[in-house]
């Protein structure tokens, strides 16, 4: 098993006898979608803890976009329940890149593989995401290339 699902297992476990229910639910909705993701495909098999990462960034991401459509439709409570279980995922995220560091690595990464236009704007996201890796969501790179590449 990988150390960030032991990590998730032991923190709701913890809270779970803590009576948090809100770190309970989100850790066991965490760890559903983990489990989700791992009998996904031909045969079961244990995620590293890269993958455990990725299934984490996309429930906090489903979470931030829910937070904010139930704000929008001015559902407040949902929509604070929503940000706080966003919350309790990102303790277990990598911290976000500033922005001037994700611009720095951008350039980087386009000045290095010779990326200028429009036509190569998949390449030029490939690159710059493995500049990022998984430090910064891929919205903020996507538009940082498109601002770097003039589109």
């Amino acid at each position: 098993m990988s150390t960030l699902k032991d990590r998730l297992t032991a923190d709701m476990r913890s809270a779970l006898k803590a009576r948090d229910e809100l770190t309970t639910s989100t850790l066991r909705m965490a760890l559903a979608a983990v489990g989700t993701a791992e009998v996904a495909g031909k045969a079961k098999r244990e995620l590293t803890d890269d993958e455990v990462l990725a299934v984490l960034t996309k429930e906090a991401k489903k979470r931030r976009e829910a937070a904010t459509a139930f704000a929008d439709a001015g559902r407040a409570e949902q929509a604070a329940k929503e940000s706080a279980e966003g919350e309790v995922l990102d303790r277990y995220l990598p911290k976000q890149l500033p922005d001037a560091e994700l611009t720095e690595l951008v350039s980087g990464a386009l000045a290095a593989g010779g990326f200028t236009g429009k036509a190569q704007m998949g390449p030029a996201m490939k690159a710059a995401q493995a500049a990022v890796a998984g430090r910064a969501e891929g919205g903020r790179v996507a538009a940082e290339v498109r601002r770097q590449l003039g589109l």
